[in-house]
């Protein structure tokens, strides 16, 4: 993002954005700890439901790739793949397009496990769901995206 001169004081749109991203930030860690209780998190921090989503939606991918359509390292998700294929989760399997990068894919069981956990994080947002306005919820989720949009295209 580019660097201005400070203001005298956020707009009341900033100071609302401001607030929206440390809501969402002390959220996510709160779910991140859930994430972890329901085997989602690995024990090292990483998201495996996350990775497996990525598999089952988009097929096999290459570790660059996966780390390309997110904010974080080659490294990260090169961790993250070899706790899973340990676990047989995940696989490593011959690139047609790449003879050095191989190609990620879900194994059967990986792909049972992902189905499992998103049944059962399907059921945790069922429960949290409670009490909540579903168009209230939608509108700040549209917020919420609109907002990582905005810095996907800056950032």
């Amino acid at each position: 993002m580019a660097a201005r001169a400070p203001a005298a004081g956020p707009t009341p749109e900033g100071a609302a954005i401001f607030r929206l991203m440390l809501e969402v930030l002390q959220t996510f860690h709160r779910l991140r700890a859930a994430g972890a209780e329901e085997g989602a998190v690995t024990s090292g921090g990483g998201g495996s439901w996350g990775l497996m989503r990525s598999l089952a939606e988009g097929g096999p991918q290459t570790v660059p790739a996966i780390a390309r359509s997110r904010p974080v390292s080659r490294q990260h998700i090169q961790k993250l793949a070899d706790e899973l294929a340990a676990d047989g989760l995940v696989e490593f399997v011959d690139n047609p397009a790449h003879r050095r990068s191989k190609l990620l894919k879900l194994t059967p069981a990986g792909r049972t496990r992902y189905k499992t956990l998103s049944t059962r994080i399907l059921e945790i947002a069922d429960e949290l769901g409670r009490g909540f306005d579903a168009a209230e919820v939608g509108a700040a989720a549209d917020v919420v995206a609109r907002l990582r949009a905005k810095l996907t295209k800056e950032g």
